[in-house]
């Protein structure tokens, strides 16, 4: 048993150090001053947001880019608080484009249907994504315009930061989200991209018919990226970027509950399940066994102390290759991860782990109040 453990914790620590290798390799965006010329179609959909979009429209109206090359879309989602009601005080008193729908649902992912809603909508060729809880750089569009300019994609993976106020459960999930920041640039360095993320998603209106959008995964609740990206990639290999850029980054707000934490997890597990790409799926049972193992040691610890100096070892192993990683990735976002407040990272993320597993067989979750169940 010890040579199987060995085995998966030298495996696991050769990927995460592939991962910063590869975070390595995407080059840091410039932030040279272009003449802007991208028009900009930003699609925002939400449900019951009335707490988050104040935040949001602030850092729209801070946005540095010429007011008349970008629109706003927002896609009401039957809200039933007062959202609504905000978004159309700020169309009152907007010095840009701001235009409000209604959602039209004819498929199980009320997103995908949000953002296909918004495209029929929209004036402009490049569509760009976030959501309801964020907020938004001002040099947001400016990188993305630069980027367009100087690269040709078709879509641009921008990077996402969960907001953390200093308290367990937020710090839990900005190290989290540290995490798939840290795989999402690591895949895009070996150009092999694994996630995305639609709080900071850009792509050419012409590529996303040409793919035909959502077509497809529109039975899945969620995943209005990484399926897009897949398809993206497909069709256009070479013109799929990362924008590395802190003028770029988005920042979203952590869930304020375990109960929501859980749910929202089981979510995306609910659509990386689905893909076919098979990096992703080896990466995901690599990472699902090595955190059962990190429960399983204390056991073995105890039953096995003739071994205990290998068992430490291994769970060292773990803990550093895991700090290795979030601090690079912390670097970029300007954050600092302190290696012992880490130490307890590794196993409440077990744990979490394997309820979203358990929680994924099962099928259910519940998400802004609605329950969905996986295909």
């Amino acid at each position: 048993m010890i040579l199987v453990f060995i085995l998966l914790f030298s495996a696991y620590f050769f990927c995460m150090m592939a991962l910063v290798y590869g975070f390595k390799k995407v080059p840091l965006l410039s932030t040279e001053e272009i003449i802007p010329v991208t028009q900009f179609s930003i699609v925002i959909p939400f449900r019951n947001e009335v707490e988050n979009l104040p935040n949001l429209l602030k850092s729209i109206e801070k946005l540095n880019y010429p007011s008349g090359m970008f629109e706003i879309i927002f896609v009401n989602d039957a809200s039933e608080d007062n959202s609504e009601a905000i978004v159309s005080e700020a169309i009152d008193r907007s010095t840009f484009s701001i235009e409000l729908i209604q959602n039209k649902r004819i498929s199980n992912s009320p997103k995908k249907d949000a953002i296909s809603e918004a495209l029929k909508n929209s004036k402009f060729e490049w569509i760009v994504t976030t959501d309801a809880d964020c907020e938004l750089s001002r040099n947001w569009l400016k990188t993305l315009d630069a980027t367009i300019q100087n690269n040709n994609p078709v879509m641009i993976c921008g990077p996402v930061i969960y907001k953390s106020n200093g308290s367990f459960i937020e710090n839990f999930q900005q190290l989290d989200g540290l995490s798939l920041q840290a795989v999402t640039i690591g895949s895009f360095g070996f150009k092999n991209p694994l996630l995305s993320n639609g709080a900071n998603l850009a792509y050419s209106k012409a590529a996303f018919l040409k793919v035909n959008g959502f077509s497809g995964n529109d039975h899945i609740a969620s995943g209005d990226d990484i399926f897009l990206l897949e398809k993206m990639k497909k069709t256009f290999p070479k013109q799929v970027l990362f924008l590395k850029s802190k003028g770029s980054i988005v920042a979203t707000k952590p869930q304020n509950s375990w109960k929501n934490v859980i749910n929202q997890r089981i979510r995306w597990a609910s659509k990386t399940s689905k893909q076919k790409n098979l990096a992703s799926l080896l990466l995901g049972i690599l990472v699902l066994f090595t955190n059962i193992s990190i429960l399983a040691l204390p056991i073995f610890m105890f039953f096995d102390p003739e071994n205990l100096f290998v068992y430490v070892s291994l769970l060292l192993f773990k803990i550093i290759a895991d700090y290795l990683l979030l601090r690079q990735t912390a670097i970029f976002f300007n954050e600092k991860v302190m290696f012992w407040k880490f130490l307890w990272q590794p196993f409440l993320y077990a744990i979490i782990v394997l309820i979203v597993a358990f929680g994924s067989i099962r099928g259910n979750y519940t998400w802004k109040g609605r329950t969905f169940k996986n295909p």
